[in-house]
């Protein structure tokens, strides 16, 4: 471990599996003390208990992102165990797609909480406890940064098809990074998005035999890219392969770092070149 994030709290919605269990580990490599949240109880605590392997702390706040009241007992898990909020990665997320005359009101509303309704709420929750720190910092004559990562997609910046719901869910959550970036600069707070392109997660791979699927709050969902097509997108990319989760937290972290202090209201594409 390092200690370049070293009495940091940070708070990664979605961190039981892939990208988030990624950025999760990686923060604590750095040094933070992580909030690991996730829809189930059981990958939250496994990725609890790899943080902790690796030397660094965790506490778990599982549950849905779009459950009333998880916003401030999310906060509340941070303020409590760790005495503050430095960091919000707000990963949590899936995917539910078709075309506009086959979506339901259900479907486009489920996919719009979870992935912009729900950070909404997160910061919101935040504010109480980032402006008393900041103020009480600016009064000792301290410059204290904390940090926002909201998670994108390619999707919502050149649109795809099929996925009106998450394309709209993820073009408003850049808003909301440009709007939170102007709000919070007084105290401090430094708000950017990274949008992923193509990485290889449990939402884009799918078995050779047909679509994935996952189970979210009592419904299953089919997620995932045909093998054949994901290997013909692949020559689409100027790196010339689907990105890892890894090489997705390594952006998230380019943000948390002391290094991106003058950095806001900022959106990075990781994906390899790709877009759409």
């Amino acid at each position: 471990m390092t200690e370049n994030l070293k009495g940091r709290s940070a708070l990664v919605s979605g961190s039981g599996r892939g990208i988030g269990r990624e950025i999760a580990l990686k923060l604590a490599s750095e040094g933070a003390r992580i909030v690991v949240n996730d829809l189930d109880a059981d990958p939250a605590n496994e990725t609890a208990e790899a943080i902790r392997k690796i030397g660094g702390e965790a506490v778990v706040c599982a549950g849905s992102v779009t459950e009333d009241g998880f916003a401030e007992r999310f906060i509340k898990t941070a303020v409590d165990n760790f005495g503050g909020v430095d960091i919000i990665v707000n990963n949590a997320g899936y995917t539910w797609d078709t075309v506009v005359q086959k979506m339901p009101d259900e479907q486009w509303d489920a996919i719009l909480d979870v992935h912009l309704k729900a950070p909404f709420q997160i910061l919101r929750a935040a504010q109480p406890v980032i402006s008393a720190a900041a103020k009480a910092e600016a009064a000792e004559g301290r410059e204290v940064f904390r940090k926002v990562v909201n998670i994108s997609s390619i999707a919502g910046t050149g649109g795809n098809a099929g996925q009106i719901n998450y394309s709209a869910a993820k073009a408003g959550i850049i808003g909301l990074t440009k709007a939170m970036a102007k709000e919070w600069g007084r105290y401090k707070v430094n708000v950017n998005a990274v949008a992923f392109g193509p990485i290889r997660t449990r939402l884009t791979e799918a078995p050779a035999d047909g679509v994935g699927k996952i189970e979210v709050e009592g419904k299953e969902i089919r997620v995932g890219i045909n093998p054949d097509l994901l290997t013909q997108m692949e020559t689409t990319i100027p790196l010339g392969r689907v990105g890892t989760p890894q090489e997705a937290a390594g952006a998230v972290y380019l943000f948390c770092q002391p290094e991106s202090n003058f950095i806001t209201g900022q959106v990075v594409i990781c994906g390899g070149g790709f877009v759409l």
